[in-house]
């Protein structure tokens, strides 16, 4: 089996989770200065990047560690459970670094890939809907447009964007310097607001067909199997990991309180209704993180065998992100009921809700996917294959 074929496990995994943890209070510590500057502090960046949670995506052939579906996972479960905006922010830069380390040929790579290793190489923040203009030029494209929720933009050196081709209408994604857009500071909301998710556009910038490839994309240029599952498919394994880490704080956030206010006068925590609800979103919890990674276990047994996923495995991955998501926002509304005061006080049970309140926006977790998966699995639409978050006949 070839190299790009085969599905790599990384021997590095055990000693990620113990610099994630490491790092732990640091990064706690930092998430209330984060938030007051809409970004990672300095020290926070600088540390999670050191740890080497970006190259834990990268293809192994360009010096990246390429972690299993699973080990990402648990990677950015693990570092979405010590901070939800840090988890977020690195979990988007993983995945579009590393996508496009993947999927760009052996000049875009030399340029923006030079020594993974050795700690050189790009980051890339962007947007992949609502795609730009690209007018075909001699060697490339004049691109134009206008993204948004560019996570993780003020630790990226270079932007990624989906772009349409004026004539063809096919859909393709660039990466191009930071320096070449213009960055508009928007991110005003009321979660996630340390990630730095901001709009950025541009008018007219040349980037070469070097530096673009096709959004929907299978084929690898570097790294093994893992790429093959595609950009949503890699989004939606990141996007799983961070609800499932958030949903395991806020729970471990309530296990808290319940013991600091248990013997209290008229304590909730002592009901039997609260102890029934906390187990039933644990269990919730352990359900949908089980069903996860069955869902993951499976794909990758698919991938070893040098095989591509198919619509069935396709629309789980999909549908295991949409119910992580919501139940875990589930799990969110007990915390808020049974934490009392400690839910609107400032705190992490706090912060971790308003992140959670945030998250469940993306467009991934959206009901529209939702819909798709069901035509899928009522088979409505038997012989429909998805295209990016759409079921097309």
């Amino acid at each position: 089996m070839t190299d790009s074929a085969r599905l790599h496990t990384s021997e590095e995994f055990p000693a990620m989770l113990r610099r994630i943890d490491a790092l732990g209070e640091l990064v706690e510590s930092n998430a209330n200065a984060a938030e007051e500057l809409g970004r990672l502090t300095d020290d926070t960046a600088r540390a999670l990047l050191d740890a080497g949670i970006v190259r834990a995506g990268l293809p192994e052939s360009l010096g990246g560690h390429e972690f299993s579906p699973r080990q990402l996972i648990e990677t950015h479960e693990r570092l979405s459970y010590h901070d939800a905006s840090a988890g977020w922010t690195m979990m988007a830069l993983q995945m579009i670094t590393s996508t496009t380390a993947a999927y760009l040929g052996a000049v875009a790579a030399a340029e923006l890939f030079p020594d993974v290793a050795g700690g050189k190489h790009a980051l890339l923040a962007g947007h992949g809907t609502r795609p730009g203009r690209a007018v075909p030029v001699d060697g490339g494209f004049l691109v134009s447009g206008s993204w948004q929720f560019a996570s993780g933009m003020s630790l990226a050196t270079h932007i990624h964007s989906a772009i349409q081709v004026e004539g063809t209408g096919e859909l393709r994604v660039l990466a191009m310097p930071k320096s070449q857009v213009e960055l508009v500071d928007n991110w005003d909301v009321t979660g996630l607001r340390a990630t730095n998710s901001i709009d950025y556009h541009c008018a007219e910038v040349f980037v070469p067909a070097t530096h673009t490839y096709a959004a929907a994309t299978k084929e690898t240029a570097n790294g093994g199997a893992i790429y093959r599952v595609g950009l949503v498919n890699m989004a939606s394994t990141v996007h799983t990991a961070w609800a499932l880490g958030v949903g395991r704080r806020l729970l471990d956030e309530l296990k808290l309180v319940a013991a600091a206010k248990s013997g209290t006068r008229n304590a909730a925590v002592d009901t039997a209704q609260f102890h029934a609800e906390y187990a039933s979103a644990e269990a919730k919890l352990r359900a949908a993180r089980a069903w996860a990674m069955d869902v993951w276990r499976d794909n990758e047994e698919t991938l070893a065998a040098g095989e591509l996923l198919s619509t069935e495995q396709d629309t789980m991955i999909r549908l295991v992100l949409n119910h992580t998501t919501w139940t875990v926002r589930d799990i969110g509304q007990t915390a808020h009921r049974w934490a009392g005061t400690a839910a609107i006080r400032r705190g992490p049970i706090d912060r971790f809700l308003r992140d959670l309140a945030t998250g469940t926006q993306h467009i991934t977790s959206g009901p529209v996917v939702l819909q798709n998966c069901g035509k899928w699995l009522t088979g409505a639409q038997p012989r429909a294959h998805w295209e990016f978050l759409d079921l097309v006949p």
